[in-house]
């Protein structure tokens, strides 16, 4: 019978204005320091004051989401045991990666920012938009045929995200009942993200994981592009660029990560991916994490 803890980590979605303000006065306060100093960007804006326009900016978000969930993380491992089993959703994979000790924490920074740097300027080259595709028992299919959207995140399910161009995502609004969807939820980010329209963001983000060492780690880490635990250096070096283009393979990675746990913790900004893993692993007793738990 599985007995370890999975450690959920959010993607930059997750972000809401004020996030950080419970953290101020907890110990882990200190990493938005180092952010600050490490990338120049005002990580006590962006977590305390920042606006949700503010917010939806990849840079922005991916930067501040990174570091509340580390700041959240290591406020839990204070007072629980370590978890040994990791998934993150996106831009979450990297902060799961630094949570287990495969990435150290400056260099998860700095990949982050690069990889939000290289996303904003690829989505302000080529516009796109996401939306969450619920309800009813749709055939995708038909509408990547389309050819202007593209399968970005499989949640569950009844749960897929797709990602196009912004012509595109409004057409499939219009018209979702056609589908056999029920409903189409635009959501609010800054592009269209794990989809073809991300490729001149590749070449960059290349380059920043060449300036970076993985390490090996005792934990699993489950890859959002296979769903599968890697461990070598190589295999993430490829694994987190090709993130960038290919879908977020979210359902394999939790109904594998689960034949190992039987208990999940998502961190902060939490709320997001809790009924997600209910839904693909019921076994899982998932519960969120926190400040007003310790």
């Amino acid at each position: 019978m599985p007995s370890d803890t999975l450690a959920l980590f959010p993607g930059q979605g997750a972000i809401q204005p004020g996030a950080g303000r419970e953290w101020q006065s907890d110990e882990a306060w200190e990493l938005v320091e180092v952010a600050h100093s490490l990338t120049g960007v005002d990580l006590h804006h962006l977590l305390l004051t920042a606006n949700e326009d503010e917010l939806v900016r990849t840079d922005n978000a991916q930067l501040a989401t990174f570091v509340l969930s580390l700041m959240s993380f290591r406020a839990y491992c204070r007072n629980c045991a370590t978890p040994t089993i990791y998934v993150g959703h996106s831009l979450g994979e990297f902060s799961a990666l630094t949570a287990s000790g495969v990435l150290s924490y400056t260099e998860g920074l700095q990949l982050v920012a690069s990889r939000g740097a290289a996303m904003m300027k690829a989505s302000q080259s080529t516009p796109g938009a996401m939306a969450a595709l619920m309800g009813g028992s749709g055939d995708v299919t038909k509408i990547l045929e389309r050819g202007d959207v593209w399968l970005a995140n499989i949640n569950g399910e009844d749960q897929l995200v797709v990602a196009g161009t912004v012509e595109g995502i409004e057409s499939l609004e219009q018209n979702i009942h056609l589908y056999g969807w029920k409903r189409c939820r635009r959501l609010k980010v800054g592009g269209a993200f794990h989809s073809p329209l991300m490729q001149p963001a590749v070449a960059e983000f290349a380059e920043a994981l060449s300036r970076v060492s993985f390490l090996p780690s005792p934990f699993r880490v489950f890859s959002n592009v296979d769903g599968e635990a890697h461990s070598e250096e190589s295999d993430w070096r490829e694994l987190s660029l090709r993130q960038l283009t290919e879908p977020v393979q979210f359902v394999a990675c939790v109904s594998n990560a689960a034949k190992y746990a039987n208990e999940a913790v998502e961190f902060h900004p939490s709320g997001v991916l809790r009924g997600l893993v209910k839904r693909i692993a019921p076994s899982l007793a998932v519960q969120e994490f926190s400040r007003g738990a310790l």
